[in-house]
């Protein structure tokens, strides 16, 4: 089954790898001869579903995730092989969609206008004065 990141890009199932082992933690009868963690890995630099453009994308984004080009995800919170390999795809599908999205636009610093500024102090002023009104009168 190919894993669908979005409409532009398609991850054949080849170039997936399985790996399955005992989870850990607690548990009761069954647990401990099931094999369902799941691991599942993805080479970056040597998939041909990408071209150079988004490979770079991802190795730079992702770089703490990806040892030696590959990307791993684990999954381990089901009982069920079945669901934590399900859970696997939509992790590795989540973590390729954000390492691939365009970055935003940078926030350009702005003044406050002259108007904001007014008000601001304005609404100072005011609320000094109900404090100055709340003051014991002095004895002078």
């Amino acid at each position: 089954m190919d894993l669908e990141v979005s409409a532009a890009l398609t991850v054949p199932s080849s170039e997936l790898a399985w790996r399955f082992s005992r989870s850990s933690g607690p548990g009761g009868q069954h647990v401990n001869t099931s094999d369902s963690r799941v691991e599942l890995s993805w080479n970056v630099q040597e998939s041909t579903a990408l071209n150079d453009g988004q490979r770079l994308m991802l190795l730079t984004r992702l770089g703490r995730r990806i040892t030696a080009g590959v990307i791993t995800v684990t999954a381990s919170e089901r009982r069920s092989q079945l669901r934590n390999r399900e859970i696997a795809l939509a992790k590795l599908a989540d973590l390729l969609a954000e390492g691939l999205t365009p970055e935003a636009a940078r926030r350009r610093a702005t003044k406050p206008t002259r108007g904001s500024n007014r008000r601001r102090l304005a609404a100072k002023e005011q609320r000094a004065a109900t404090k100055r009104q709340r003051q014991r009168p002095s004895a002078e």
